[in-house]
């Protein structure tokens, strides 16, 4: 299995791998917002990757950049979203895509990082809900127990509590 940046070309097959890993009444919304965060200019740069083996991509993962009020000095992402294609799943591919996109983002100096799912499934790489509980989502979530922060590197000067605001890709409250 190979990891590396997801590209515009990739578009139609992380299309097709979350429709195929997710309910049918939330893969359209969550394939698009893939799609979205794929070709979305930001600064920092979204990092996108997939899982491939013999020029078939199997997973999927974005972590793109937020901004936490009060804490400029903070640099932090969110992972969102994750799928690995039905027919793949439960062979630590999307293990996988998250170790390597936690490693990249600690090699590029990010202080934290956000994510919104299953706290028995993302506390395996370290995602807390008690890290998160100082940093207010950006909206209302209808699970708030699944909101959780790792912390690769530790920062100066933090405000706490703060709101966290996403990409433009993300800030669609029916995403929360």
């Amino acid at each position: 299995m190979i990891i590396e940046s997801a590209e515009e070309q990739d578009i139609g097959r992380i299309k097709e791998i979350y429709r195929s890993a997710f309910p049918e009444n939330e893969h359209e919304l969550v394939a698009t917002l893939a799609c979205k965060l794929l070709v979305e200019e930001t600064e920092p740069e979204i990092l996108s990757l997939i899982a491939k083996t013999n020029d078939t991509i199997m997973g999927h993962v974005a972590f793109s950049p937020v901004r936490i009020e009060n804490n400029q000095n903070c640099k932090a992402y969110i992972l969102a979203p994750l799928a690995v294609d039905s027919g793949y799943q439960k062979q630590i591919i999307g293990s996988s895509l998250i170790k390597q996109g936690l490693e990249i983002l600690t090699d590029d100096g990010i202080h934290l990082v956000f994510v919104y799912g299953d706290p028995e499934f993302y506390g395996r790489f370290g995602f807390r809900t008690d890290t998160a509980s100082e940093f207010n989502a950006p909206y209302d979530l209808e699970y708030p127990f699944g909101w959780q922060a790792t912390v690769l590197k530790e920062w100066t000067q933090k405000n706490t509590p703060a709101a966290v605001s996403c990409v433009s890709s993300l800030s669609n409250p029916d995403l929360w």
